[in-house]
C-alpha cells in the first residue's frame, strides 16, 4: 500500500462531516511537524483550520484544501460505509474520497518526498487547511486569509486540491472560476380571491414578464477565458396551497455566475432596472458568494502543465468552469491560483470514489511542481 492510499485511508475513516473536522487536520499536522513544518492551528468560531509553513522567505508554495466533506445522504444506498473506505477493483471508495482527501494525502506526501530530496529548498512550502468549505464558508479559508494579510504574509502560488480532473487525472486543471452573486426578490401583491381578481393584485402574474426579460437578458458575451455569464432561477414560492386564493406575495431566488466581463454592480443595476421598469413592488437581498478570478499564465500554470505532461503525457486544458472553491478567498491577495485535483465525476454523490492509481499520480504530479517551483 502506498503512502499516500494509506493516508487517504486514514482521512475518510474520520467521519468530517461539514464543519466538523474530525481529527483529519491532527493527522496532517502529525506529518508536516516530522518534516520541519511549522504549524498555527487557527479556530474561528466553530470551525478549525490550520496553517503550516516550512520556510520563511519568499516565494511561498501554499497548498490549499478542506478536511470537510458533505453528508452522506442515504446510508442503504451506499455499497460500503461511507466513513468505512474499500477498494473494489482498483477503486476506492468513501465519502470524501475525490473531494477531497485523496489530494491531502498527496499533498502531504509530495511534500515530504520533497523535503527528503531537497532539505535546503528555496522559498516556503505552506499548508492552508480548513473544514468549512462544504458549508457556509464564513469562517474557513476567508478568516485565514484575513489572518496572514493582517501581518502581510502573503503566499507567491496556491495549489487547490478540488477535483478538477475530468477523464484522466490532470487532463483539466482550473485557473479561474466565474464569480457568484445571489439574489433573493419578494414581489409584493394583494391576496384576494380567484372570482374577484379586480379587488386584488397578483404577484405571480406581476412579476412573471420581469422574470422572462431577466431569463432572455445577454449580460455579456464572455471572453478567451470565461463563457457569458449566466442568470439561473433555482427556486419559486408562492400561494397558501388553495386553488381559490390569490396570493399576496411571490418568493424568487436566483444566481449569477459571471465572468470578468461584469461587475456585480453591474448586475445589480441592470437587474433592478429590469424589475422597476415592470412597476413591481418588490424587496431584494443581494449577496455574494465570491468575485471571479484567473490565473491566465505565470510561473504556477507553466510548472503545473509540464509535470503533467512529464508524467501522464497529456496536454491538460486550462477551465474556469464548475461552481465556486475557496480560490475565491486567496486570488485577491495576488497570489497565482491553480486547482488540480482526482476526477470530479462522483464528487457529492453516493458511492463517491477515486482510482487507486490517480492518488500515486496526483502525489507526483504535487511533487514535480514543488520540484520546478522550489528546487534548488
Amino acid at each position: 500500500m502506498s503512502p499516500t492510499l494509506a493516508l487517504t485511508l486514514d482521512l475518510i475513516r474520520c467521519p468530517s462531516v461539514t464543519p466538523v473536522d474530525a481529527n483529519c487536520q491532527e493527522l496532517m499536522i502529525q506529518r508536516l511537524e516530522k518534516i520541519g513544518f511549522v504549524v498555527e492551528r487557527l479556530r474561528f468560531g466553530e470551525v478549525d483550520n490550520f496553517w503550516a509553513r516550512r520556510g520563511t522567505v519568499s516565494p511561498v508554495l501554499a497548498f490549499a484544501g478542506h478536511t470537510d466533506v458533505v453528508p452522506t445522504g442515504s446510508l442503504s444506498a451506499w455499497h460500503s460505509e461511507p466513513f468505512a473506505p474499500e477498494i473494489r477493483d482498483g477503486v476506492l471508495y468513501g465519502r470524501g474520497a475525490a473531494d477531497m482527501k485523496g489530494s491531502l494525502a498527496a499533498m502531504v506526501v509530495a511534500c515530504e518526498n520533497f523535503v527528503a530530496q531537497h532539505p535546503n529548498h528555496q522559498g516556503s512550502i505552506a499548508f492552508l487547511i480548513t473544514s468549512d468549505e462544504e458549508g457556509v464558508a464564513k469562517d474557513g479559508t476567508v478568516k485565514v486569509v484575513e489572518h496572514l494579510e493582517a501581518r502581510q504574509e502573503k503566499m507567491t502560488w496556491c495549489l487547490v486540491g478540488e477535483p478538477s480532473s475530468s477523464k484522466a487525472i490532470g487532463d483539466v486543471i482550473k485557473n479561474g472560476r466565474r464569480g457568484s452573486l445571489n439574489g433573493i426578490l419578494k414581489v409584493i401583491g394583494k391576496q384576494g380571491h380567484v372570482a374577484y381578481p379586480q379587488l386584488a393584485d397578483n404577484p405571480i402574474h406581476k412579476v412573471a414578464p420581469a422574470l422572462a426579460e431577466l431569463t432572455n437578458q445577454i449580460w455579456d458575451n464572455g471572453n478567451s477565458f470565461f463563457p457569458a455569464t449566466s442568470f439561473q432561477i433555482s427556486n419559486i414560492h408562492s400561494g397558501t396551497g388553495a386553488n381559490n386564493v390569490i396570493p399576496a406575495d411571490i418568493d424568487v431566488v436566483f444566481n449569477f455566475r459571471f465572468s470578468t466581463e461584469v461587475t456585480a454592480e453591474q448586475l445589480k443595476e441592470r437587474t433592478e432596472t429590469i424589475l422597476n421598469k415592470h412597476g413591481l413592488t418588490y424587496d431584494l437581498a443581494w449577496s455574494l458568494s465570491g468575485l471571479p478570478f484567473l490565473t491566465a499564465k505565470g510561473e504556477l500554470v507553466a510548472a503545473s502543465v509540464a509535470a503533467i505532461k512529464e508524467i501522464t503525457g497529456l496536454d491538460t486544458e486550462l477551465s474556469t468552469s464548475g461552481g465556486t472553491s475557496d480560490g475565491r478567498f486567496i486570488a485577491p491577495t495576488g497570489a497565482q491560483v491553480l486547482e488540480l485535483g482526482p476526477i470530479n465525476a462522483t464528487i457529492h454523490q453516493i458511492n463517491e470514489c477515486v482510482n487507486v492509481a490517480d492518488l500515486d499520480i496526483l502525489t507526483q504530479l504535487y511533487q514535480g511542481i514543488l520540484v520546478r517551483l522550489l528546487a534548488k
